[in-house]
C-alpha cells in the first residue's frame, strides 16, 4: 500500500524553464544600464544555453556570460547575487500543482521533497510557490551533505516520513537522479516527462501533475 509521495522540485513542481525565461528577462530590464549594448534576445538565449536546464551552476554561467558579451560595470559575482536574491520572484508552478497536492493531502498521503541545490535558494523557491505547508519533510542536498542519486538521501526522507521504500513513490523529471535512483532503493519511480530526455523509457510516466493521483490510486 502506498503511504508516501516524494517529489523532486525543479522540472517537476517548479516549471524551471519558464521561470528562468521570466527571471532572465527581468534581470535584463533591472540591470539595463549595464547590459543595454546586448540585444535582449541574445542575453536571454545565451544564458539559457549556458545554464543547460540548471545543470551548470550560475557562477560558471555568469563568468562565461560576462566574458562573451563584454559586460562591464558589473562583475559576474554581482550577477550571481542578483540571481540568488531575485529568482524566487519569478517562480512559475506547473499547471495543476495545487489541485494535485490538495488531492494527495486529502487522501492522507505523507508528502516530501528531495531536491539537489543550495539550501536557502531552494527553500526560497519552495516558499515562493506557496507549497511548503504541504510537506512533512524537505531535504535539500547542500544541507544534507549528499545529493541525488545517492541512495542515502532517499533513505533519510523515508525515515523522516516513517515509511518503507515499497510504500513510497518518487516523482521527478531526471531519468537517473530521480526515477532510477528511487527504484534502486526500492521505491516506485514516476517520470514527470521532460522533452530533453526523449530517449528515456519507463513504466510510469506523467505529462501533467493532474494525472498523478489516479496513477497512485491504481498502484495502491
Amino acid at each position: 500500500m502506498i503511504k508516501a509521495v516524494i517529489f523532486d522540485l525543479d522540472g517537476t513542481l517548479l516549471n524551471r524553464d519558464e521561470s528562468v525565461i521570466k527571471f532572465i528577462d527581468n534581470q535584463y530590464e533591472r540591470l539595463n544600464q549595464w547590459v543595454s549594448h546586448i540585444p535582449k534576445e541574445k542575453y536571454i538565449t545565451r544564458f539559457i544555453e549556458l545554464d543547460k536546464h540548471g545543470y551548470v551552476w550560475k557562477d560558471q554561467v555568469y563568468q562565461q556570460l560576462t566574458r562573451e558579451l563584454n559586460i562591464t560595470g558589473l562583475t559576474w559575482e554581482d550577477l550571481l547575487k542578483d540571481y540568488i536574491s531575485q529568482f524566487k520572484n519569478n517562480c512559475i508552478p506547473f499547471p495543476n500543482l495545487f489541485r494535485m497536492l490538495d488531492e494527495l493531502r486529502n487522501n492522507n498521503f505523507s508528502l516530501g521533497i528531495i531536491t539537489n541545490g543550495l539550501g536557502h535558494f531552494q527553500m526560497d523557491n519552495i516558499k515562493a510557490l506557496g507549497i511548503e505547508k504541504y510537506f512533512q519533510t524537505i531535504l535539500v542536498s547542500e544541507w544534507e551533505g549528499i545529493k541525488k542519486p545517492d541512495p542515502e538521501i532517499f533513505h533519510r526522507a523515508l525515515e523522516q516520513l516513517n515509511v518503507l521504500p515499497n510504500q513510497s513513490i518518487y516523482v521527478g523529471d531526471h531519468p537517473e537522479n530521480d526515477v532510477k535512483a528511487a527504484q534502486n532503493v526500492g521505491m516506485k519511480g514516476i517520470w514527470k516527462k521532460d522533452i530533453q530526455w526523449n530517449n528515456f523509457s519507463t513504466d510510469l510516466i506523467i505529462n501533467d501533475l493532474a494525472e498523478l493521483p489516479s496513477i497512485i490510486s491504481n498502484l495502491s
